[in-house]
């Protein structure tokens, strides 16, 4: 067996031991019902796997010479998502799915979990897991699209327990795919895939965990942050 062979083996036994890290997190976290901010200090944990098994900072999508173009990438998306999301609102037909069950909260609440929780408690975990550490992993031995299919699934994945659990609380998605845990929870992975996919694509494409952080970002928060404009106009008058 040559030394080629030899490494690669070696990259392919650290990527499945980030998937299998990443599921346990995933269980534990799901089943224990930790805390929010447990979930940076997770994230922080696997970064610094990542850093002892020789992965660069630029592999991990957080070198500085791609800070700028993860910025920029980033900016333009929660634009484009915070057009979209205003048209949704306005729109009675597509009102319902911006009124999640979970969010329908007190304005300094809103503000807490879109500003807060959001980003410390989701965002900083999941870049982390999957388009940092688990991306740097397997691009040491992998095609970029398989990286890119790869990352994006297991992404998907990761949803599936919180999805079975939180069952129907957004109203558009259950009277879409019905209030069924099942149906939920398929239709919840299948997004979160195609989601995978975006942030994965804005991570090769400008080098940094930046660009998918602050779409990811754009697409939870902002859908919280014009969910409560979707319950307020939603009200009965008087």
């Amino acid at each position: 067996m040559t030394g080629s062979a030899v490494l690669r083996g070696r990259f392919r036994l650290a990527s499945a031991g980030v998937v299998a890290a990443i599921a346990v997190i995933n269980v534990g976290n799901h089943l224990l019902g930790l805390p929010w901010w447990v979930h940076p200090i997770e994230g922080g944990a696997l970064l610094g796997w990542a850093r002892l098994d020789g992965l660069s900072w630029a592999q991990l999508g957080l070198g500085r010479d791609r800070l700028g173009a993860g910025l920029r990438w980033g900016f333009g998306v929660i634009g484009v998502v915070a057009a979209v999301y205003l048209i949704g609102v306005l729109l009675p037909f597509a009102r319902p799915a911006f009124q999640d069950a979970r969010y329908h909260l007190p304005l300094p609440e809103v503000l807490k979990t879109a500003f807060v929780i959001i980003p410390l408690g989701t965002i900083v975990l999941e870049e982390l897991a999957f388009r940092s550490v688990l991306w740097g992993c397997l691009s040491r031995h992998a095609r970029p699209w398989q990286v890119l299919v790869t990352t994006s699934v297991l992404f998907g994945l990761w949803h599936l327990l919180p999805a079975l659990s939180n069952g129907s609380s957004n109203r558009g998605l259950s009277d879409t795919v019905g209030s069924g845990g099942a149906g939920v929870a398929v239709a919840t992975v299948a997004i979160t895939t195609v989601g995978g996919l975006v942030f994965g694509e804005l991570r090769r494409r400008s080098g940094s965990v930046l660009a998918s952080a602050c779409a990811h970002w754009a697409f939870n928060a902002l859908g919280v942050l014009f969910g409560l404009l979707a319950w307020h106009l939603a009200a009965p008058a008087g």
